[in-house]
């Protein structure tokens, strides 16, 4: 091989290349060799139509589903019509850094046509059919990532296809530290022999998290995992054995260790383990001894172990003195506290009092039960579980082939999200997800917020992801005459991905602009639109929104701001209202509202929106200028940007 340094001289100096074919030529040669993937990167239409369209989303009102009372306000879930990566793009504005959960079920790429790209089925004698799967997923789950808060968790169905080469893309695209596990999935109850080699019975879901320090959710404990515990000493609640010094566990409780001196024989204090993982200086000089024994008799077998006493108060004080960073006095409280709940260790030998040491774990100090990768269909469901779910909700047949069971997405909700959590599928099919969220607010009182993409391929997001949650919120009768109650405390609107023309003209700025206030509703999560701004009447070029109040006022007309102000003067406000003001650039005439600064916080329209897709946006074919133009509208560019209202005053 030559060496690089020489090669690159060669390019410097070599003619028939242009500087832009030149420096791509000397950054290829620059970039090392890492592990990992390396794939061909594939065209795909939707990139293409991003090169001509910046997306918006625009709601469909007439399959809107309100069930709000005057005393409640339900989830807002979202349905969204459209290419996934555009539908994508236009989250990065409205929920940048705010998705607390993602569950994707996208195509496994069987080559059996289950991946369609660029409009063609991927077959599976493509031979760059991992390829395309591969660029297809890098670009969306980058996108996924920068959605994802700080809690966030992403987890991705897959089977054995493409396994590995989405373990490495997610390693590359979330980071190797976010990995959190591989859950084997038990797809099926009753496996088929359908296959050469070994017989396929679990799928898996791939997890990462935004932080690397992320732990699931315990479940609730069983009945059958308390019977566990007993009480044969007569302790003051029911206990059962541990193995006190388990490598790396997170319960190790202060334990101290003798350590016979190989010399003197002397039993030298201390070498500790403790739950804080800590080992300072200052908790060993504290900790130079440990409790007398003390005998106990056991039911069924009569001074059978020895039980080890708890560490003298003055030891306890000291381990909270230090974990606590509080002087010694004010510790010893605590360490009472700690004791009396029995979760201060306590420990006893096998065999007589001669054999191996063992930890008591308190039945009222266990939590609940921890996450393991195995997920069997007893817990969670299985493929012919969803397939009669859907089947249940549509007339006695299944109008999707591979649903999910909510039972499975129900799983990840419990131990991933909070009661407000927000969850987005973006592979979403039958629609599931929101199924399964729904299902989870139903049953322990939450308010999480489910959303959707799907495209409309053989009309799916009409007729299968939108039909099936409106029979879950709204009921349905079933073939039998059986009417089956809605869980109606939700309310679920339907949205389209759009386009507004890319080019970086007067005119295009206001279409975005205009075409942007469902977006600005949905991260608002403010959708009651009020006919005036107090006393102000109708214009054109103003929308005010108000809920329980919290309010929004889009101003597309810059003339009215005197107005504006006006008003506002005589306003009390509970909260700052928020205004989404048309400007050129980043600056939204702040210095207009000095008088009323306190009342309002002013955010400038689009600039945000355009760097917020700056970096997902493919470039352009051509540089395009700038055309100067005036601010106005025709009335075709009106309704082809959904409003109305971007005139002065009507």
């Amino acid at each position: 091989m030559m060496d690089k340094i020489e090669l690159i001289k060669k390019l410097t100096s070599l003619e028939g290349l242009t500087d832009e074919e030149r420096s791509s030529l000397i950054e290829l040669l620059q970039k090392r060799k890492k592990y990992g993937l390396v794939w061909e990167d594939s065209h795909e239409h939707a990139v293409d139509e991003l090169k001509e369209k910046l997306p918006i989303l625009r709601e469909v009102v007439e399959r809107r589903i309100l069930n709000d009372t005057d005393l409640e306000h339900y989830p807002n879930h979202i349905l969204i019509e459209g290419e996934n990566l555009q539908a994508l793009i236009a989250l990065t504005y409205t929920h940048g850094g705010m998705i607390d959960v993602i569950y994707l079920d996208p195509p496994y790429n069987t080559g059996n046509k289950d991946f369609v790209y660029n409009d063609s089925f991927i077959c599976e004698d493509d031979e760059y059919r991992h390829s395309k799967w591969l660029s297809f997923m890098e670009k969306r789950l980058k996108i996924a990532k920068t959605l994802l808060s700080e809690k966030g968790v992403i987890f991705i169905s897959i089977d054995d296809n493409e396994q590995a080469n989405l373990k490495l893309l997610c390693d590359e695209v979330f980071g190797y530290e976010s990995f959190m596990g591989n859950i084997s999935w038990q797809r099926t109850y009753s496996p088929r022999n359908d296959k050469k080699g070994i017989v396929r019975e679990v799928e898996y879901i791939a997890v990462y998290s935004k932080n690397p320090d992320w732990t699931p959710k315990k479940l609730e404990r069983t009945a059958e995992m308390d019977a566990k515990y007993k009480n044969p000493d007569n302790d003051f609640a029911p206990w059962t054995s541990d193995n006190p010094n388990a490598p790396g566990a997170a319960t190790h409780q202060g334990m101290v260790y003798a350590i016979q001196h190989p010399f003197t024989g002397e039993l030298l204090y201390p070498a500790i383990t403790s739950c804080w993982r800590y080992q300072q200086d200052e908790m060993l000089r504290i900790m130079q001894g440990w409790a007398p024994y003390e005998l106990k008799d056991i039911d069924d077998a009569p001074k059978r172990a020895e039980i080890c006493g708890i560490a003298p108060e003055e030891v306890r004080a000291g381990v909270m003195a230090i974990m606590l960073a509080v002087p010694l006095e004010e510790a010893k409280s605590s360490a009472e506290a700690v004791l009396k709940r029995g979760q201060w260790p306590k420990f006893y030998f096998t065999k007589n009092g001669k054999g191996g040491i063992r930890r008591k774990t308190y039945l009222q100090n266990v939590e609940g039960r921890i996450i393991t990768n195995l997920w069997p269909y007893e817990e969670v469901g299985h493929t012919d579980e969803a397939k009669k779910e859907l089947k249940k909700l549509f007339d006695g047949n299944a109008p999707f082939d591979t649903p999910k069971p909510t039972r499975l997405i129900q799983r990840i909700e419990q131990i991933a999200s909070d009661s407000n959590s927000i969850i987005l599928d973006f592979f979403a099919g039958s629609g599931t997800t929101m199924q399964a969220t729904i299902q989870q607010n139903s049953e322990d009182g939450g308010h999480r917020q489910c959303i959707l993409i799907t495209n409309n391929e053989n009309g799916i997001c009409e007729n299968v992801t939108y039909e099936r949650n409106k029979r879950v919120i709204c009921g349905y009768t079933t073939p039998k005459g059986q009417l089956i109650n809605g869980l109606s405390k939700n309310n679920l609107r339907y949205y389209k991905v759009k386009g507004i023309p890319r080019d970086n003209s007067i005119r295009n700025r206001m279409k975005l602009a205009a075409g942007s206030i469902d977006m600005l509703c949905i991260m608002e999560n403010l959708y009651q639109e009020k006919h005036s701004f107090g006393d102000m009447g109708h214009y054109k070029g103003l929308r005010y929104f108000e809920e329980e109040g919290r309010g929004m006022l889009v101003v597309l007309n810059t003339d009215l701001i005197p107005l504006i102000v006006e008003q506002l003067k005589g306003m009390k406000l509970v909260t700052p209202l928020h205004i989404y003001m048309y400007a050129p650039g980043d600056y939204a005439f702040d210095d207009e509202f000095e008088e009323v600064g306190s009342k309002v916080e002013i955010y400038p329209l689009p600039q945000p929106i355009l760097n917020s897709y700056k970096q997902w946006l493919p470039k352009q074919d051509e540089v395009k200028l700038e055309i100067p133009d005036d601010y106005e509208l025709s009335e075709a560019e009106q309704n082809e940007s959904g409003e109305d209202f971007i005139t002065k005053e009507g």
